[in-house]
């Protein structure tokens, strides 16, 4: 049983996780006019595996460190897969997919990379949260819109708005926290399309630890 000093601040926790856990799921009950973001990337991921293609991932800041995430486990599915700058990366082809995410719209270096993917011949799916003015969308065979708040929008309404003040999940924390989300569906998805018994999964992580 929990002292009774301690029940104030398991309250507070309970309550701020349940307001950060609620934005979140708003993220994915917004309309978007385009197909969910969990579709296009288990789809396109399973297109890449039945033509022999490698999964490569790239994002800047707290975006890149989510897509990291999702490439440690998408070699836990048995998948080639590659984070972008690793020293043993390798050279990207027509088969691969590459994906990308540029929450806010777009990034010089997303910009480049994806340019590359596409010179390359590779497919390349964008993350971002906005689709229309985004310039990185230029370069994406399809794109994929997370309606959630970012540095883009994130002081948008001025003094006295829903922005203003200090926010529980500032800046590109929205976003960034519903890449968690979304990719923990996509892995949980391709385990199922692709067979991936749990065990199978869990012996394919490091015990270089």
């Amino acid at each position: 049983m929990s002292k009774p000093e301690e029940e104030p601040n398991t309250s507070k926790s309970a309550a701020f996780a349940a307001q950060i856990c609620n934005h979140l799921t708003s993220v994915f009950t917004t309309p978007t006019a385009t197909p969910p973001p969990l579709t296009i990337l288990v789809d396109e991921i399973c297109a890449a595996s039945r033509r022999g293609g490698k999964i490569f991932v790239y994002g800047v800041g707290r975006e890149g460190l989510m897509l990291k995430a999702l490439c440690m486990r998408l070699f836990h599915l048995g998948l080639s897969a590659h984070c972008v700058f690793d020293m043993t990366t390798p050279p990207i082809a027509s088969p691969d997919l590459l994906i990308a995410s540029a929450g806010p719209g777009g990034f010089a270096t997303v910009d480049a990379i994806c340019g590359v993917a596409r010179g390359g011949g590779a497919r390349v799916v964008v993350l971002t949260a906005q689709p229309e003015s985004g310039s990185s969308v230029k370069y994406a065979s399809v794109v994929a819109h997370i309606p959630a708040q970012t540095m883009a929008d994130d002081r948008i309404g001025g003094s006295g708005s829903r922005y203003s003040g200090r926010a529980l999940l500032p800046m590109g924390s929205v976003y960034e926290g519903a890449m968690f989300v979304l990719f923990e569906m996509v892995v949980y998805e391709l385990g199922e399309v692709l067979g991936r018994s749990p065990e199978e999964i869990r012996a394919r992580h490091t015990n270089l630890e």
